[in-house]
């Protein structure tokens, strides 16, 4: 079956590389861009090259920027004491999409894993801790995901955090708005259960 040039077919094994995308799903992408190349593959193309060149993480928390320093750390009104401790930059930009945290962000760029031999030194938690000393952090919100190794890196953080006055919180673990009961994991319901609350 003939589907194009090399090059589409390179384009194409390029594309269902990405997450999300499998092979028939990266025929459809390319084919759309093909058929508005004097458009939006144009454009894509440029805002690719774009972003290759100028991106960059943040200097203090990690945020991917244009600059060296991210548009959330360099607002002021968002140094009110407390920091949000997230594993990755997708984390960070999913808690920006509620609107809920006016704090700042650190994000560790993973988690600890004796298995895959990652330990602190490869994570941002020297960096964690030097900013919570330095910047008079009052609360640490550790928003890491409810998995062993997020778990763990969160108890870490914790026996090593150097000031007892900083409180230390965790999210809320449960049942999701509009969850079904029947739907649900066992682990959500036990979790739903230990964090229930008085109406």
């Amino acid at each position: 079956m003939a589907e194009g040039s090399d090059d589409i077919q390179a384009l194409i094994a390029l594309m269902a590389r990405l997450p999300g995308l499998g092979p028939r799903s990266a025929r459809r992408v390319v084919l759309h861009l093909i058929r508005k190349r004097s458009g939006q593959m144009t454009q894509l193309a440029r805002l690719l090259e774009s972003v290759a060149t100028s991106s960059r993480e943040c200097l203090t928390c990690g945020n991917i920027t244009d600059r060296d320093t991210c548009a959330i750390c360099a607002d002021p009104a968002r140094a009110n004491g407390e920091i949000c401790v997230v594993e990755d930059v997708a984390d960070l930009w999913a808690l920006e999409r509620g609107h809920a945290f006016r704090g700042r962000y650190h994000i560790l760029g993973g988690t600890l894993s004796a298995l895959d031999e990652i330990g602190p030194e490869d994570l941002g938690i020297p960096a964690l801790i030097d900013r919570i000393r330095r910047d008079n952090i009052r609360e640490v919100i550790l928003a890491l995901n409810a998995t062993v190794e997020g778990q763990t890196t969160a108890h870490y953080i914790l026996d090593a955090l150097p000031d007892s006055n900083v409180t230390v919180t965790g999210l809320a673990q449960g049942v999701p708005i509009g969850g079904e009961l029947d739907y649900l994991d066992d682990g959500t319901i036990s979790a739903a259960l230990r964090a229930r609350r008085r109406f």
